[in-house]
């Protein structure tokens, strides 16, 4: 991953972070560095115990979530907002190369 992006600046962004991770070994990476940071399941469980989805949720407060159906169709159908906040797409592969454009 760029040496300037992590997992925790992405937590802090403005709005409801979705990760978009396009094949198993974006998945991997991912979650090694979500541990890496501190980030658990709510359940307590490191991420690299667990298998990453095509879509995880970054919070704030150091979690990793599933996304479940409405928030895939959210996701896919384009839409802007989730409650009050703003729905973030982020392309984790183009996040972790340094891309400026890593929003989809």
């Amino acid at each position: 991953m760029s040496d300037n992006r992590t997992i925790r600046e992405l937590s802090r962004l403005d709005g409801r972070v979705y990760v978009y991770l396009a094949d198993e070994a974006a998945g991997r990476r991912f979650l090694a560095a979500a541990e890496a940071e501190g980030f658990a399941f709510p359940d307590g469980a490191a991420p690299t115990q667990r298998h990453a989805a095509q879509i995880m949720a970054v919070n704030a407060d150091g979690t990793l979530h599933y996304v479940g159906a409405a928030g895939r169709i959210a996701f896919g159908a384009g839409v802007e907002r989730i409650g009050a906040s703003p729905l973030l797409r982020v392309d984790f592969q183009r996040y972790a190369a340094g891309e400026q454009h890593y929003l989809l």
